[in-house]
């Protein structure tokens, strides 16, 4: 009869998982000693987990110099993958087919940018609090790097709210959209009748998520365009876009919803961009491991049916 268990899954049958207990002791704390004190257990069990691991790994992990040890370069990216790998294993045996939403004193954690946040903080944090009184939400700012390794990041976190462009092969719901804006001061020459392209190409631009690997997917747009923006000044929030485009000739390109929430006093004004830009489509990612984790569809839900009621008031706004 065939082995229908992947090659993954024979590897992991194979392996004493408490070892990665183990190997996270050693490369936090780079010592023998320390980590057998963190454990609980003697020095010679954690130097023949030690043993086991660099055969495993084909890798010494650890070395002396002189009177300490150091983390070679595998040991060193395992010490910021190890807490990862646990805080996921931890969640899975955490699981439970039903839970009681009132009583559960989880921590639901949210990887977000600050114009969700502005948008949506408040809002999903009375739903959820609503519902789950006794439940914490955390609000991580996102960052190139977080959104970077999504998949990683997501071990850990629930969700991640980031536009399209950012996130590919992960679960995901959309969440709601958004046109772009360009903003800048109202006296400067082009805020009566905004800007026009050649203004795009020549203007200084305060750029948000602006870096080599990073950037918002309007901005790629512009530069298939041709448009390359002159960066200025570069932030990596929105919300503190209008000090930096306030008494200057710089503009900035920002979802129009942001600007509800842009202080009168910075005196700037907003237009439609001149060149066609894609919609921004807002939405959650969350890795597959959770997919059907009763507490994180709960979140999900949540989420979901906040951004339902703010699409149905915008549109009674309009």
């Amino acid at each position: 009869m065939p082995d229908s268990a992947g090659p993954a899954s024979r590897t992991l049958a194979n392996l004493d998982l408490n070892l990665l207990v183990s190997l996270d002791a050693l490369v936090q704390h780079q010592s023998v000693t320390r980590a057998a004190e963190q454990l609980g257990v003697t020095q010679p069990a954690v130097s023949a987990a030690l043993r086991r691991l660099r055969r495993h790994f084909g890798d010494e992990l650890l070395y002396r110099v002189g009177n300490r040890s150091q983390l070679t370069p595998l040991g060193i990216d395992l010490r910021r993958r190890t807490p990862v790998a646990l805080e996921g294993i931890q969640r899975v045996f955490n699981s439970r087919p039903q839970f009681d939403i009132a009583d559960t004193i989880r921590e639901f954690s949210i990887v977000v940018s600050d114009y969700a946040t502005t948008l949506l903080g408040e809002q999903i944090s009375a739903a959820l609090l609503g519902t789950a009184p006794h439940a914490r939400i955390r609000l991580v700012p996102t960052t190139p790097d977080n959104v970077s390794r999504a998949e990683q990041v997501l071990t850990e976190s629930d969700l991640m709210v980031v536009p399209h462009g950012f996130v590919t092969d992960l679960p995901h719901a959309d969440l709601f959209r958004d046109e772009w804006a360009i903003v800048m001061d109202r006296r400067h020459p082009a805020a009566d009748l905004g800007p026009t392209e050649d203004d795009l190409k020549n203007l200084p631009w305060v750029l948000v998520y602006h870096s080599l690997s990073a950037s918002t997917p309007a901005a790629r747009q512009l530069r298939m365009r041709g448009i390359e923006p002159h960066a200025q000044v570069i932030t990596e929030t929105f919300l503190t876009v209008p000090p930096l485009v306030a008494n200057s000739n710089r503009i900035s390109l920002i979802p129009s919803r942001m600007f509800e929430f842009f202080p009168a006093t910075y005196g700037l004004v907003a237009h439609p961009s001149p060149v066609r830009l894609d919609p921004l489509v807002q939405a959650m990612w969350w890795n597959p491991i959770f997919e059907h984790e009763p507490e994180h569809k709960f979140l999900r839900d949540i989420v979901m049916r906040t951004c339902e009621e703010l699409a149905k008031s915008s549109s009674a706004r309009r």
